[in-house]
């Protein structure tokens, strides 16, 4: 039975803009993946790619000045904890004036569909004289591309923001979020509607596809 199906409505694409407010750190745990503390209910959610400063001790440089998808966002009753992919087992860094500083997501309204084409990897030949017959490893993972169906809202800061990506040939930061679960990933932007569909009794729509960069983090 299907009843169990997530529904995808209430799914939302985001593009990344200009940065937040940098919100305040009050505790790290090394190790890996690195767990951060955070005063509770500030400006920052999973999926989001925060920039970190200001942390302080022999190792501090491992953070400071990079940047990483919030994973694993939990609620405290004090301070909220989430962690990074950072690895900072047996490291010297400690909180100091730590801060966090999230991009600002801009949503891409009037979506009609988003249809990942899936990943897959390369085929690695391991066949040597030994073998008794064909033989294969998986390469690096390809991630896809994704490709969405739009009605054009040349107004939506959304829209704007991924055409100007377009025309710029930038590498852009996005997020993908369903009722379940947060990707981020990076993306570059292959094809944008320039110019819309147009039909008698009918609306403005277009199509849009990304390449997906590297990995997907899933929040």
């Amino acid at each position: 039975m299907s009843v169990a199906a997530q529904l995808a409505q209430g799914s939302k694409l985001f593009i990344a803009g200009s940065t937040g407010s940098p919100a305040t750190l009050t505790a790290i745990t090394v190790g890996y993946p690195t767990v951060i503390a955070i005063t509770g209910h500030t400006g920052v959610a999973a999926g989001d790619v925060v920039a970190f400063a200001n942390f302080a001790g022999a190792d501090a440089a491992l953070l400071n000045g990079q940047t990483a998808v919030v994973t694993h966002y939990a609620t405290g009753a004090t301070n909220d904890t989430f962690t990074v992919d950072i690895n900072t087992v047996g490291k010297t860094i400690t909180i100091g004036t730590a801060t966090a500083t999230p991009s600002a997501w801009t949503q891409i309204n009037q979506i009609k569909t988003i249809k990942p084409s899936g990943a897959s990897a390369s085929k690695l030949d391991v066949t040597d004289l030994n073998s008794t017959g064909k033989e294969y490893r998986s390469g690096l993972v390809d991630n896809g591309t994704v490709a969405c169906d739009v009605f054009i809202l040349e107004s939506d800061a959304g829209q704007a923001a991924c055409l100007a990506a377009f025309n710029n040939s930038t590498v852009v930061n996005m997020k993908y979020t369903t009722p379940a679960k947060v990707r981020t990933f990076s993306a570059t932007i292959l094809k944008f509607p320039t110019a819309p569909d147009g039909a008698v009794d009918g609306v403005q729509t277009g199509s849009f596809e990304f390449q997906i960069n590297g990995t997907i983090t899933v929040a």
